[in-house]
């Protein structure tokens, strides 16, 4: 950036801090989600399998139009099998209110739980879960009847041998009609084999014994399942070109078209090993060029040890952009994408300087209705040991709010986000959905060995649009569907997307800030497998849900907070 500008920079951020209204609340313990995560050791960790953690998804799985959410756990290594914690699927009510019915729903496994992600797979109209985990991945499909099924292996899914799951995301990469599932791995982990903490180099951290790995422990291989369209899946991994790379410390997953040529494209965000980016061929093939597209490295050409990602048109200009968490030292990866399937990693430039946390799960929302994403970001250590040690770092750290300032930049507004980004927490998984009903996203935080946080924001904004689609031709989540909202002579971009974050699952209603605008002049779909669709002058402050093919959408308006 040139010096000449930085007065200027400056000037507006100080400006934007200044009259930039947010108020976050945490207002899980008053809904009901108070359930606690259990993830392995409290104050010491001896295996990289306790720090991963689990993730978090906001999605409406009775169908009643109100977001519900689902969480992932975790056990102990103290645990013998079956005792550890069960995973929690909260009921919305309607009026604010949530009860863990995941017994009752038929959702009991117990295990090294680690991510989420969903989809209606089947295409019956009842989104499905993935969970993956240590030991085998579990597929959970929807009855419909507000309970679910285990069809891992009936769905011709692996049930035997043992991997670190982590990553997942469904989608439609040959645009049939029917999800497909990417699912990564993080480590070839064998416990009876990792040596202890202090036992080498890669179990030292700053001169103190920790953990060990990823590096010095055998890297694993990501996987690509294609739907076969009668509920079963086949393991195309090889063909598909998955494998070409070699083995990656794989976390986080998102799928999209970042070349905008009507096909989803795959990131995986990579800890200590070159991140990944699938473009994809259109023949059932992808080539993987994360180098060449400059998303494997940071800005200095080095390693990055990449935890959760999300992708969004931040800056409006049509392209969909990708954000990445780290480790702590680094940067928050902001990797504009400049088109012709190159980026350019922006993230000093763009004002993402906080370097002394470490990151996890992220999301771009427009926290204010401004018509500009905003970026949140989960943060906390990997190892609790530091809170005796005194290096410098915290276990227990602050959730960050980026404020986009609407000219490719952004303003760390933690401290005037509100209460709820004053508390340090153990957070991992981070997914965001309007739970209340009124238009506006929260904000919702796993906490490792700690109840979750649902971060609610009290102050007024701008006015906003919900959009909401059901596939036909295209598969029934509407996966990979691009919306385009016009307001104002601005053009705002989301897709539709399944996974992301860091092991975790947004809700598929898409938001759009509007601002001061009491209408979008135009909103249209691109559709996965059929024709484009738009509608003109469609007005803020409801949800519409839009059907394939059909003519007209329904219209549901935003209800009052509190209600």
């Amino acid at each position: 950036m040139r010096a000449t500008l930085l007065p200027t920079l400056f000037a507006m951020t100080a400006f934007a801090l200044e009259v930039w209204r947010v108020q976050f609340v945490d207002i899980a313990a008053v809904s009901g989600l108070t359930g606690k995560n259990v993830y392995g050791g409290l104050h010491r960790k001896d295996y990289i399998l306790e720090t991963t953690g689990n993730g978090v998804a906001v999605f409406d799985y009775d169908g009643d139009g109100y977001e519900d959410v689902f969480f992932a756990n975790g056990t102990t290594l103290q645990a013998k099998p079956g005792e550890g914690a069960r995973p929690q699927l909260y009921h919305n009510d309607g009026h604010g209110h949530f009860a863990n019915v995941a017994e009752p729903a038929a959702l009991r496994d117990t295990g090294w739980a680690q991510g989420v992600c969903v989809a209606d797979y089947d295409n019956d109209g009842h989104p499905d879960l993935l969970v993956t985990h240590y030991g085998h991945n579990v597929l959970y499909r929807n009855r419909g009847d507000g309970t679910f099924e285990d069809r891992t292996e009936k769905a011709g899914l692996p049930v035997t041998g043992t991997r670190y799951g982590s990553g997942c995301s469904f989608v439609d990469y040959d645009r049939d009609g029917f999800v497909d599932l990417f699912v990564a791995n993080y480590v070839d982990l064998d416990l009876v084999n990792t040596p202890r903490p202090g036992q080498n180099g890669f179990c030292v951290w700053k001169g103190l014994p920790v953990m060990c790995g990823p590096r010095g422990l055998p890297m694993a291989r990501n996987i690509l399942y294609h739907n076969n369209g009668n509920g079963t899946f086949t393991d195309v991994t090889e063909r598909a070109g998955i494998l070409a790379p070699g083995g990656r410390y794989s976390l986080g997953v998102i799928a999209a078209d970042f070349d905008n040529d009507g096909w989803p494209d795959i990131y995986v965000a990579c800890d200590m090993t070159p991140s990944l980016l699938f473009w994809n061929r259109h023949d059932g093939t992808f080539a993987e060029r994360g180098v060449e597209a400059g998303v494997a490295y940071n800005f200095d050409g080095q390693l990055q040890a990449g935890m959760g990602v999300a992708a969004a048109d931040y800056d409006g200009d049509g392209r969909l952009d990708i954000a990445k968490t780290n480790f702590s030292g680094d940067l928050t990866s902001l990797f504009h994408n400049d088109g012709g399937r190159i980026f350019t990693d922006v993230s000093r430039e763009a004002g993402l300087r906080a370097r002394q946390l470490l990151g996890w799960g992220i999301a771009f929302v427009d926290a204010d209705d401004d018509g500009w994403k905003d970026l949140v970001i989960a943060n906390g250590h990997v190892y609790p040991e530091i809170e005796r040690a005194k290096l410098g770092d915290t276990y227990l750290q602050p959730t960050v709010l980026y404020h986009n300032l609407g000219n490719g930049t952004f303003a760390d507004a933690t401290a005037t986000g509100g209460p709820a980004f004053l508390t340090a927490r153990p957070a991992r998984g981070l997914a965001v959905g309007d739970l209340d009903g009124d238009g506006r996203p929260e904000i919702v935080l796993l906490n490792m060995n700690a109840a979750p946080s649902v971060l609610r924001n009290l102050a007024p904004g701008g006015h906003a649009l919900n959009v909401r689609l059901v596939g036909t031709k295209s598969n029934r989540s509407a996966i990979g569907a691009r919306v385009t909202v016009s307001v104002g002579g601005r053009r705002m971009i989301d897709e539709v997307a399944s996974g992301g974050s860091y092991y975790s699952q947004n809700s598929f209603t898409l938001h759009f800030g509007l601002g001061a605008a009491q209408a979008a002049d135009r909103v249209e779909v691109r559709w996965p497998k059929g024709p484009a669709q738009e509608w003109k002058d469609v007005r803020a402050g409801q949800t519409v849900t839009i059907t394939e093919g059909a003519a007209k959408f329904e219209s549901k308006p935003f209800e009052r907070v509190g209600k």
